[in-house]
């Protein structure tokens, strides 16, 4: 063995692991003392979003500054571009538009020309996957102990990723956005009762909830925020109230909203309504706790018997082990 090469394990430098895991754990510990340190208003990169929306309902027309009005222009014309290409390959209906816009908004992101870049790219992703699948597996062979049926699988996967992938990244932080706003729900609803019942109106409790939860709730904090901004500059307060329920798909969201058009339309007293509408979510959210209590002792079953267990018999077993093998083999050294 070379005298400069450290210990070995199944033919693996465990000197040189060592050393690169060190690396990683400090790397890790650096980053996350600067996260702690470097603690950002979680809120503050919504503000402009938010300015721009109340722009746009007070002048009808989306205000910026030049820079940002030609980075705009720039970005529609592209998506016009890709408009009139799926257009013209027939492949752009009205109702798909929606229901990606729809998606799009769910996943917190506002602007509405990108529902037609998803679908462009849900149609030229699985061609270029597809492509490159192609050039690598059968052109330049670069798997060539994989058999016919393997090649074609990774080849199919590759596709099915192209066109499922845009659908599931936006299903993915949608479901991530959506149980954020389940989360701080019940605190906005107990927020929303104070506000009510000391008299502020009802655009005005939206944006002290959406000031006071921001930081806990960032997500819970800007849909509020619209929303009071909505309420104050739209003409018909229902749309402001649908546009919520429009934009978070919780049937908890829809409850709110469909008390809200309820108080407004009929005059009934918003506080008991939003008290009642509060007990039963916070029930909710205790039921979903104790059922994911109940879950736990089947999910940490497999576990503890893989990984505790086995250190446990080392632990106490092994002691009296390595003695009962010290002792036979005094005994027979003795005999010898």
């Amino acid at each position: 063995m070379n005298p400069a090469q450290g210990p070995t394990l199944l033919g693996i430098d465990v000197m040189f692991v060592g050393t690169i895991l060190a690396g990683i754990a400090a790397a890790a510990m650096m980053f996350a003392i600067y996260a702690a340190v470097t603690v950002k208003d979680p809120m503050a990169k919504r503000v402009k979003a938010l300015n721009a929306r109340r722009e746009e309902l007070k002048s009808g027309i989306i205000t910026a500054k030049s820079r940002k009005r030609q980075s705009l222009v720039q970005r529609t014309e592209a998506t016009d571009k890709m408009k009139d290409t799926l257009k013209g390959l027939k492949v752009l209906q009205d109702s798909q538009v929606k229901i990606i816009q729809q998606k799009l908004a769910q996943a917190g992101i506002r602007n509405k020309e990108y529902a037609v870049i998803v679908i462009f790219l849900r149609m030229i992703l699985p061609i270029v996957l597809g492509f490159v699948a192609v050039v690598a597996i059968y052109w330049l062979n670069m798997f060539p102990t994989w058999g016919s049926f393997k090649r074609f699988m990774a080849f199919a996967a590759l596709v099915i990723v192209g066109y499922k992938g845009p659908e599931l990244f936006l299903k993915n932080r949608a479901n991530k956005r959506t149980h954020a706003i389940r989360k701080g729900l019940p605190d906005a609803l107990d927020l929303l009762v104070i506000c009510a019942e000391a008299g502020l109106t009802v655009d005005a409790a939206f944006n002290r909830v959406a000031r006071e939860l921001g930081r806990a709730y960032p997500e819970l904090g800007d849909e509020f925020a619209l929303t009071a901004i909505e309420l104050s500059f739209l003409t018909e307060r229902r749309q402001a109230f649908e546009n919520l329920a429009y934009r978070v798909d919780l049937d908890a969201v829809r409850g709110v909203v469909t008390t809200m058009i309820q108080t407004e339309r009929y005059g009934t007293p918003l506080a008991s309504a939003l008290r009642v509408l509060s007990a039963e979510f916070r029930n909710e959210r205790m039921m979903r706790a104790e059922e994911k209590a109940a879950r736990l002792p089947a999910i940490m079953t497999v576990p503890l018997i893989l990984f505790i267990l086995p250190v446990l018999f080392i632990v106490i077993l092994g002691p009296a082990a390595c003695s009962i093998a010290d002792a036979f083999s005094g005994g027979i050294g003795h005999k010898h």
